[in-house]
């Protein structure tokens, strides 16, 4: 049981890393950003590279991973999503929809259909027993990269000159350029860094969630279902809903594996039914 527990939350933690860039743009942002998964496809990809063809070590493809995707995402932003900001998210939800299929046709296109298998360093691999449970090494790294993750994303939003001028700029755009806020460069870096995390997760979770060209879509809904039960209006939701959604899949799978990937959406139902503006949204 305390097993399945730690598999849970090291899934959670990493669903965290994957879907706070679009609790980003979504919550502070006000744009659908379906292509979110792209982008963490990309990050999966560049790690892979980096690793399996180049030899080159795993811990530094993290980095690139965030550094290459948060490069995309500023050049996408710059050239194609801004121009979407005032559109209507039904707009918003048909670009970013065509993004995912030119990305997934793309990488189909370069790197094959096959599965992709990350090779991990040997000092992540294996497992160890604490107290008589086992704990995968690689879980237990994902758990504190993750966490750490978290505790900056929160502190940069919520305590940070940055944070409190994106607040303005979502809150009144207008207002926000009259005291001197750049608001274009800041909606520039919000996105490239929320594309980077969603790269940085693609590259953390190859080795768990598997990686081809179908990525994105395969997991476009669990990113989804992250923002709609933990809310936007700060990281706190999120990452609680995460870890939420991510130990009752592991424990549903297991105990209930009849029912295997509907826990997750139970679990979603139930919450909306309960608090339909998500577990941490500000009601109205």
């Amino acid at each position: 049981m305390l097993t399945l527990l730690f598999d849970g939350l090291a899934y959670g933690m990493l669903l965290f890393v994957l879907s706070c860039g679009l609790a980003v743009t979504l919550g502070l942002m006000n744009f659908i950003n379906l292509a979110h998964g792209a982008f963490a496809m990309a990050g999966g990809y560049v790690t892979v590279i980096l690793t399996n063809r180049l030899g080159g070590p795993f811990l530094l493809s993290l980095p690139a991973a965030f550094i290459v995707t948060a490069l995309a995402g500023g050049i996408l932003e710059k050239t194609l999503y801004c121009r979407l900001y005032d559109k209507s998210h039904l707009d918003q939800v048909l670009f970013s929809i065509g993004i995912v299929f030119v990305a997934v046709a793309g990488i189909d296109y370069v790197m094959g259909s096959q599965q992709q298998i990350l090779n991990l360093p040997d000092f992540l691999r294996g497992r160890i027993s604490i107290l008589g449970m086992g704990i995968g090494i690689y879980r237990a790294f994902l758990i504190v990269t993750c966490g750490i993750l978290a505790a900056v994303l929160q502190i940069i939003l919520a305590r940070t000159r940055f944070g409190s001028r994106l607040r303005a700029s979502v809150d009144d755009r207008r207002v926000a350029r009259g005291v001197g806020i750049r608001v274009n460069t800041i909606f520039a870096v919000t996105f490239a860094v929320g594309s980077g995390l969603a790269g940085l997760g693609g590259a953390l979770g190859a080795e768990i969630l598997g990686l081809d060209p179908t990525f994105p879509l395969k997991f476009m809904v669990y990113f989804l279902i992250v923002v709609s039960v933990g809310g936007t209006s700060s990281m706190t939701g999120p990452l609680v809903a995460s870890i939420l959604l991510g130990v009752a899949d592991v424990l549903g799978k297991y105990y209930v594996p009849s029912l295997g990937g509907f826990i997750i959406y139970i679990v979603l139902v139930a919450v909306l039914v309960l608090r339909p503006q998500g577990l941490f949204s500000r009601a109205g």
